[in-house]
């Protein structure tokens, strides 16, 4: 019996969450609140449609070919793509047995640890990790909940040797400073399964979303930060040994 999962939507030709053409399922449900979050309408864990990996996978699969040819492959993103991991675990599975690369994107607060977790990591090509901010006070004001749990499963990528890639968002007064650049280096500091770090600076896309919502975005006054500042961050990251890019 095909496993269902919840999910937001689906992009079929996404270039810009792993290596290649991906086809990215955005699963829905979060637990995070993030001030910045661009895909405000992912939150409630109830909303969204249900669907099963078998008429996922047939929609993903029309579009073998192009993830093929570029290098690509499938995305779970969200939301929270952890909060249904028996779902993601049975989509990469049906998509590794196809020969598709598999990337998991995740905010990595993984409430407990369970089996399930390990046999999602096992079907699992690269990891793409948010780390939002080292520091647990800006932590918790920034996305509402502590980073114990985040920074936990970081180390357990480390300890299992999971490729990684590291995705820091530059918030400007939040995460653009020179200490959060330097905890962070710090902390990924030898870690040598992060193959990098991209540096992803803040927009304001998704404010129409919260609008929509009727939900108040709190930093409408907050503006992109500049290349000197990105500059600044990609270079104090990159001293401590990674790969930094943006």
């Amino acid at each position: 019996m095909s496993v269902k999962g919840r999910i937001h939507s689906f992009e079929s030709c996404g270039t810009v969450d792993g290596p290649g053409i991906r086809f990215i399922v955005f699963m829905q449900g979060c637990l995070m609140r993030c001030q910045y979050c661009h895909n405000r309408d992912t939150w409630d864990l109830h909303d969204g449609r249900e669907i099963t990996v078998d008429e996922i996978m047939k929609d993903a699969l029309s579009y073998r070919h192009f993830m093929k040819a570029s290098g690509g492959g499938v995305t779970a993103s969200g939301g929270e793509a952890m909060l249904q991991p028996e779902f993601v675990r049975d989509f990469f599975r049906a998509a590794q047995a196809e020969g598709i690369h598999t990337c998991l994107d995740t905010n990595g607060y993984i409430r407990k640890h369970t089996d399930v977790v390990d046999e999602v990591l096992d079907s699992t090509d690269l990891v793409m990790l948010d780390l939002k901010q080292l520091d647990d006070s800006i932590h918790q004001n920034l996305v509402g909940v502590p980073n114990k749990r985040v920074l936990d499963f970081a180390r357990y990528l480390h300890q299992r040797g999971q490729k990684t890639w590291i995705r820091y968002v530059i918030v400007p007064g939040f995460t653009d400073d020179e200490r959060s650049a330097h905890l962070l280096g710090e902390f990924i500091q030898g870690m040598d399964n992060i193959e990098k770090v991209e540096l992803l600076p803040y927009h304001q896309l998704g404010e129409h979303k919260w609008e929509a919502l009727g939900f108040e975005y709190q930093l409408a006054d907050v503006k992109p930060p500049s290349k000197e500042v990105m500059e600044k961050v990609k270079s104090i990251i990159a001293s401590y040994g990674h790969n930094v890019m943006y």
